[in-house]
């Protein structure tokens, strides 16, 4: 049996690494969504980042999603209807 080189020890490194976020992101994560947004839906996404300085789009969504609880009945049927 040889040694391994410190090339082959960093790929296995890597190797479970990349594994573990993996298996990290597979327990973290419920779903992926694909979006396509309108012009005018991606300029007030983009205001909303600037004024709030958030850096990722889906910080946002993840935000307003959460925010939704805290809403009114009359609040949430202003939105929905």
């Amino acid at each position: 049996m040889t040694a391994k080189t410190p090339a082959q020890r960093m790929r296995e490194m890597r190797a479970r690494n990349k594994m573990k976020e993996d298996d990290r992101l597979r327990k973290l994560l419920a779903k992926t969504i694909k979006l396509q947004l309108y012009h005018a839906t991606n300029e007030q996404l983009e205001r909303i980042m600037l004024e709030h300085d958030i850096d990722e789009p889906q910080d946002v969504i993840s935000r307003l999603i959460a925010g939704y609880s805290q809403l009114t009945e009359d609040q949430k049927l202003v939105i929905f209807n």
